[in-house]
């Protein structure tokens, strides 16, 4: 008596072509949503909790908690039990560090932001320009009593900093529209400047004094004085600053202040075997 066999259909196999696409499609997304819980966790000393950190990323909680475990196996993130709350771990601060590492003139401008600082009695900052936003690599900090308004590692925005239109006067025009067409003009304080037209001839005076000032517009009572460091091809490599008080750094000393940043800045430039353009000479 015969047995009646039932074949089951095999699915199609997949082409080499498709199989790699849904792979590589998966593990960017994956990778972006692990970024995206390093860069909120960066946000905030203090850390976050679990149903934080959905809420910031905008991801369901088991996500969250299964890439916060993937990065907590490479110490990329860390657990403070006792909180309750997740913190950026020793590992990210490896790979950060090669950042400055790779920016090797960031060892070589200390000497002259710790000049910065002590001729002025303010903080010193150095910073770059990352995707349209700047970052603090390091600072030198005032012996003064002051409120920090960015930490080191920390991103703000071109617009609302001094250090921000110190490079964006460097740019043409059509540059400076196109950033702020692609990240507005945030209105942070009452003296920040949200109006194109305003940004504009602001820099145009920035052009022609060598140096920016950031006037109250991203924190009420804090200033900040800022020059640009040039590279070897006359272009914006990065930007030096003091930032204070509004009691300290006031209306009467801001040009000896702007004068001060400005020949720091370019005595850095030459340092780094950078030129000057002829328009900032």
């Amino acid at each position: 008596m015969s047995k009646n066999v039932i074949r089951r259909k095999l699915p199609e196999p997949r082409s080499p072509v498709e199989t790699d696409h849904e792979a590589r499609d998966g593990g960017v997304q994956s990778v972006d949503r692990a970024l995206s819980i390093l860069e909120t966790l960066a946000e905030d000393d203090e850390g976050y909790r679990l149903s934080d950190l959905a809420v910031r990323t905008g991801l369901s909680t088991s996500t969250v908690h299964r890439l916060l475990a993937t990065l907590e196996s490479r110490r990329f993130v860390q657990f403070d039990r006792a909180q309750s709350k997740w913190h950026v771990g020793v590992r990210s601060f490896t790979v950060g560090a090669s950042f400055a590492r790779r920016r090797n003139f960031s060892a070589q401008a200390v000497p002259y932001l710790r000049k910065l600082r002590d001729l002025t009695r303010e903080t010193a900052n150095l910073a770059v320009v990352d995707d349209e936003f700047i970052i603090v690599l390091t600072r030198m900090e005032s012996r003064e009593i002051m409120r920090s308004l960015t930490k080191v590692g920390g991103r703000v925005a071109m617009v609302t900093s001094g250090v921000g239109k110190a490079v964006l006067a460097t740019y043409s025009d059509e540059d400076v529209g196109a950033i702020i067409r692609h990240h507005g003009m945030p209105r942070l304080t009452e003296k920040s400047i949200v109006r194109p037209s305003d940004l504009f001839r602001e820099l145009g005076r920035i052009r022609e004094q060598g140096y920016a000032i950031d006037d109250e517009e991203a924190q009420m009572g804090l200033r900040c004085v800022a020059a640009v460091v040039y590279d070897d091809r006359a272009e914006p490599l990065a930007a030096i600053s003091v930032s204070g008080m509004t009691s300290r750094i006031t209306d009467d000393r801001l040009p000896e202040i702007g004068r001060i940043v400005r020949e720091t800045a370019t005595e850095l430039t030459a340092a780094l075997g950078g030129v000057m353009p002829q328009r900032a000479s």
